[in-house]
């Protein structure tokens, strides 16, 4: 159960990084919708190596706060990292010049 609430924390972090990096970097926005499925699997994907590296993301036992705090910043962080690497890249194959 722990797991998929650690999943679900970092998705909706991640959809918040998504839609945050495509309103701050408008020239690589990917669209409202775009950005939030790119944030949401940036958050799920970066959210779940991060809690590979460090295990104390995981929470132990019982649901702890700060873990939770942890996978919502590190599902954000990755969110918004994959929305801006996905309007880098729909740029370049647009004939863009890369941001």
């Amino acid at each position: 159960m722990e797991m998929i609430i650690n999943i679900v924390v970092q998705v909706i972090g991640g959809i918040i990084g998504g839609n945050g990096a495509g309103a701050a970097l408008k020239n690589l926005s990917l669209g409202t919708l775009g950005n939030t499925i790119a944030g949401a699997i940036g958050g799920a994907g970066g959210g779940q190596i991060l809690q590979t590296l460090i295990p104390m993301l995981g929470g132990g036992a019982g649901l702890d706060i700060g873990a939770l705090v942890g996978q919502a910043v590190g599902g954000g962080v990755s969110g918004g990292i994959l929305t801006i690497i996905a309007g880098v890249v729909k740029n370049v194959m647009a004939g863009k010049k890369p941001a």
